[in-house]
């Protein structure tokens, strides 16, 4: 699971003062709009590998960081087992809060010329759908799978997702992609294949960092909002009035909001300078300024 964005250190003063300037302009008329808050669980990825925190735990630390959320991890489950499924959704219940989607990784290659591996890959993430469905989410998110070329990637891609999101569709689920490396963070790629697949329970889930540096990833969030169902707000580290230091999030949640979304944003927090809870309600906080 890469999950790693980068400013160059050439621009990286520039990005960042146009960050801050970007939201003071605006900061006597901010774009606001309906949305709710969520936390995905790779934030705390670091405490969840050093056995400082388990899976139980997160819908009370969702809680303590003033959200109502939580996006799962398929790698950080102990079970997948019923009775665990059961224990986990009334955990989410008493502290509020909603379980919303998995994130599916290292379940095989959506995008293999290998019909059989590509296969194996789809039978993969139907699970991850049957556990989706008993823990009342709304999607699973699994990544686009990798190929030399990226017509043939997009075709065999398009043959696996066809597949899978007529799985879900048994459960009212959807199946979502994230611009998570490789084609998937080419938003004219992602985009194509979206319209190649062409169902209504296939969509992206819009990552604010996840592009390489020469992608304008405002531009690019805009494209793939069109197929939207869900929404990573990545964050790495804040100045002192807490906006963050290489994203302009006023400009990125007016186009989160002038595309008519309004379910749940979701902090991703990967910075190293904040503890990571300290992280996660640093962001909350900031995604707040945009709630009405």
């Amino acid at each position: 699971m890469k999950r790693r964005t980068f400013i160059q250190q050439s621009g990286s003063a520039l990005l960042a003062v146009s960050a801050v300037a970007g939201f003071a302009e605006g900061s006597n008329n901010v774009v606001k709009g309906k949305f709710d808050i969520s936390v995905a669980a790779w934030s705390w990825h670091k405490m969840l590998f050093a056995g400082e925190v388990k899976q139980i735990d997160q819908p009370r630390m969702v809680r303590e960081a003033g959200a109502t959320g939580l996006e799962l991890v398929n790698s950080f489950f102990p079970s997948p087992q019923y009775s665990y499924l059961q224990t986990l959704i009334k955990t989410a219940q008493n502290e509020g809060v909603k379980i919303l989607l998995i994130m599916c990784d290292d379940e095989g290659n959506m995008s293999s010329a290998d019909f059989r591996e590509r296969r194996q890959a789809v039978i993969n993430h139907k699970k991850w759908l049957d556990i989706a469905a008993v823990l009342g989410c709304h999607s699973i998110r699994c990544n686009s799978g990798h190929q030399d070329d990226p017509a043939e990637a997009m075709k065999y891609a398009a043959d696996s997702f066809n597949e899978l999101s007529a799985y879900a569709r048994q459960y009212g689920m959807n199946v979502i992609i994230e611009n998570h490396g490789g084609y998937s963070s080419d938003p004219k790629w992602l985009c194509a294949l979206m319209d190649m697949v062409g169902v209504d329970n296939f969509g992206t889930l819009p990552d604010f960092g996840n592009f390489p540096k020469e992608i304008d990833r405002y531009a690019a969030v805009k494209d793939m909002m069109k197929y939207a169902k869900a929404v990573s707000a990545k964050c790495h580290d804040f100045d002192a009035d807490g906006n963050e230091t290489g994203i302009d999030y006023a400009r990125m949640m007016k186009i989160v909001l002038d595309a008519g979304y309004h379910g749940f944003v979701g902090v991703e927090y990967e910075g190293s300078r904040l503890s990571e809870p300290e992280g996660v309600a640093a962001c909350v906080k900031l995604l707040k300024r945009f709630q009405s």
